[in-house]
C-alpha cells in the first residue's frame, strides 16, 4: 500500500475533511487523512517548516503562505464558503435575529461575547468597529483559544453569546444556534486547499486536489453547511 497522504487543516473543516477521507479510504482505497488545528497554529507550523501532503485554510492565509513562498505555485484551490453564525447556550432566551437592529440588541445585552481565533473572529472585531460597537464591547469579548470552539464557551457558562463558522457550532452540545447574521452583517468565509512546498510527493498531492473539489466533497461541505466555492472544480 502506498503511503497515507497527511494534511494539515483549520477546525473548521475537520468533520468534512474526516468524512471524506473516510469514505476515500473505502470507496477507492485511497490513504489520506488531515490533521486538525486552530488555523493560526497550522499556518505558523507550515511557516516553521511542518511537512504535510496537503493544507485547508482560511483563503487570506493560504494567501499569505502562498505569497511568503511557502505553497508551490499554481496549487491554491477554492473549496468552501461557509458562513458565520450566532449561538446561545442551550436552553437560554432566543432573541430576536432577524434584522441588524436585532444584532445590536443580541451584542449589547450579552454579559459575555465569544470568538475565535480564526477568521470568524477576525471578521466579528472588523464588524463590530463598522457597528460603532467596538469599544463599548470591548471588555465583553471572551476569544476562545486557538482549536477551541467559541460554543464551547457557551456550554461551560463562559460566555452567553457566541460567533464562529456554522460547521463548528453545528453538532455542538449545550449549544443553540441563532443563525446567519442578518442583512449586510452577514460574515462568511471561504475555505481554500493548496500544496505546501514541504510535501514529499507533490504529484499524489496535486492529484489529491481533485478529491477535495469532488462532487462527494462538496455533498459533505452542504451537510456541514457549508457552499462549495465558484471555481472550485
Amino acid at each position: 500500500m502506498r503511503r497515507e497522504l497527511v494534511g494539515l487543516s483549520s477546525m473548521a473543516t475537520r468533520p468534512i475533511l474526516a468524512e471524506l477521507c473516510d469514505r476515500l479510504r473505502t470507496a477507492r482505497a485511497t490513504p489520506m487523512r488531515f490533521e486538525s488545528a486552530g488555523g493560526v497554529e497550522a499556518a505558523r507550523r507550515i511557516r516553521e517548516g511542518a511537512r504535510a501532503d496537503l493544507l485547508v485554510l482560511a483563503d487570506t492565509a493560504m494567501r499569505g503562505l502562498e505569497r511568503d513562498g511557502h505553497l508551490l505555485p499554481g496549487t491554491l484551490r477554492p473549496l468552501w464558503i461557509s458562513q458565520v453564525v450566532a449561538a446561545v447556550p442551550d436552553g437560554a432566551p432566543l432573541p430576536a435575529f432577524a434584522t441588524v437592529t436585532d444584532l445590536r440588541a443580541a451584542l449589547t445585552s450579552a454579559s459575555r461575547i465569544a470568538h475565535s481565533t480564526g477568521p470568524s473572529g477576525t471578521a466579528l472585531l472588523r464588524l463590530l468597529r463598522r457597528l460603532g460597537l467596538a469599544d463599548a464591547l470591548a471588555d465583553r469579548l471572551v476569544q476562545a483559544p486557538p482549536g477551541v470552539p467559541a460554543g464551547a464557551l457557551l456550554a461551560s457558562g463562559r460566555a452567553d453569546l457566541a460567533f464562529q463558522q456554522h460547521s463548528e457550532l453545528m453538532d455542538l452540545p449545550g449549544v443553540t444556534v441563532l443563525g446567519p447574521l442578518p442583512g449586510d452583517t452577514a460574515l462568511t468565509s471561504l475555505f481554500t486547499a493548496g500544496v505546501p512546498r514541504t510535501a514529499p510527493a507533490p504529484d499524489r498531492s496535486r492529484a489529491a486536489l481533485d478529491l477535495l473539489t469532488s462532487d462527494t466533497a462538496k455533498a459533505l461541505a452542504r451537510a456541514r453547511g457549508m457552499r462549495p466555492a465558484p471555481g472550485g472544480s
